[in-house]
């Protein structure tokens, strides 16, 4: 079982906040107070070269804006969320989450991280639900900070494989393939859905259908870990999380009868505590990338038909199978795509035989400029056996393929590509034509 539960325990901890989410008290004066949809959101001016180069990673050296601290904090809390999550699910039968119990535990450690990562068959809602929900709250932590796509994709990315799959998860269970890949990709994807409809909503005075009650669950679903944060400053009163778009902050001030007024602010002049006419809360903004090229748009999905050559050694006949891949298009002329194909196949003696392969593959186009592009490309991954992971054969890989654009956000691929697995000295091959769909605005500009 590899979901978390960062929603539940958002969930109680965000039920004693007021439907609007702030946790404002009635001893604010009105005239203190700015209607959400204003104070959240406000662009900030960005430098000329912002975007150039347009992979530049600014997540560690935050130059334009970014809120660096607010990462760092709200990181913490993951941390603390995620460890507490494991401590439930270590707890749990082992039917329920597929972990097995291991007395030396540090042992089992350090064996899952150094072997390599299988192809996990854990249930599917567990995989691709849940590790697409968490991605995308990992996503935000950094989005929210200011972060362009490109760099909060990166830190999903680190989040997911080393704080998680090579971290706390692998004291129960080796790494996985597709969650190394999906959770970040995944995660972008909904991550930045959740993001601007989270904007969406904010404009309309925290409000969903009209309804208080449903805005406010619907922010803390859409992210709660930036609630859960909000919630623990509340019942402290103390700024323990930078949570929100422009976190708590304290500002003490004097009054005009020479006395200290004691003010606590979330985001640009909201105030929780009692707030005077002569205070002059800190002015936070948040950075809107409107003119990012790097978006959800590099990210495609693939569903197609092939056909494998097996070699002989097996004992198994060919046969078709289907496929589908998920990947970067970087740029017209390279993308870098996780494979996975799998059939029931029929061996020498009439029996029905599972057959999986799946490799990493990197990707060069020419022609780029044109709607048919010839692409070479090459990777490594495995070949398993009735869904065994001990039945598997590491391969390298190698092709050619042909790449049709027929829409910004379609296009059709086929290739051919042979396999050869150097344990077992054994040559296979794939024919393969698929359907990419393309995220977000899909292929547009060229760098």
């Amino acid at each position: 079982m590899k979901i978390n539960i960062y929603l539940i325990l958002a969930f109680i901890g965000s039920c004693i906040l007021p439907a609007t989410g702030y946790g404002q008290t009635n001893s604010a004066p009105a005239e203190a107070s700015t209607s959400p949809k204003k104070a959240y959101f406000q662009p900030l001016e960005l430098s000329a070269g912002a975007y150039d180069p347009p992979y530049r990673v600014a997540l560690f050296y935050p130059k334009d804006g970014e809120d660096g601290a607010r990462v760092w904090s709200q990181s913490k809390s993951l941390f603390f969320a995620g460890v507490g999550v494991f401590a439930v699910l270590a707890a749990l039968p082992e039917e329920s989450t597929g972990w097995e119990k291991d007395d030396d535990i540090f042992e089992k450690w350090i064996d899952n991280v150094t072997d390599s990562p299988e192809w996990d068959r854990n249930d599917w809602a567990y995989n691709y639900l849940g590790h697409l929900y968490v991605g995308g709250v990992y996503y935000q932590v950094a989005r929210k900070s200011g972060y362009r796509q490109w760099d909060s994709f990166v830190y999903t990315f680190l989040m997911s494989t080393f704080y998680w799959e090579y971290g706390v998860e692998a004291f129960a269970e080796v790494p996985s393939v597709q969650d190394l890949v999906y959770t970040p990709l995944a995660g972008w994807v909904y991550g930045e859905w959740a993001f601007q409809t989270e904007r969406r909503i904010r404009a309309q005075n925290n409000k969903v259908l009209g309804s208080g009650i449903l805005g406010w669950a619907s922010l803390v679903a859409l992210d709660p870990i930036d609630s859960l944060g909000r919630s623990l400053n509340y019942i402290t009163r103390h700024n323990l999380v930078k949570a929100g778009y422009g976190y708590f902050s304290y500002v003490p001030s004097k009054t005009a009868d020479g006395q200290t007024d004691h003010q606590v602010y979330l985001h640009m002049r909201i105030p929780i505590g009692a707030a005077g006419p002569d205070a002059e809360p800190s002015k936070i903004t948040t950075i809107n990338h409107v003119d990012d090229p790097v978006d959800t748009g590099i990210i495609g999905v693939s569903i197609g038909e092939g056909y494998t050559v097996l070699d002989n050694s097996w004992g198994v006949n060919d046969g078709p199978y289907t496929k589908i891949t998920m990947g970067l298009y970087f740029t017209p002329r390279t993308s870098l795509r996780l494979g996975y194909a799998w059939a029931t196949l029929d061996d020498d003696a009439g029996e029905s035989i599972d057959y999986e392969n799946y490799s990493l593959n990197g990707q060069v186009y020419l022609n780029t400029k044109g709607k048919l592009r010839p692409f070479v490309t090459a990777g490594l991954g495995r070949q398993t056996w009735e869904r065994d992971n001990n039945k598997t054969s590491f391969q390298w890989n190698g092709g050619l393929g042909l790449y049709c654009k027929l829409h910004r956000k379609l296009a059709l691929t086929s290739d051919w590509i042979n396999y050869y697995s150097p344990q077992s000295g054994t040559y296979d091959q794939q024919f393969n034509a698929g359907l990419i769909y393309r995220f977000g605005q899909g292929e547009h500009g060229g760098w």
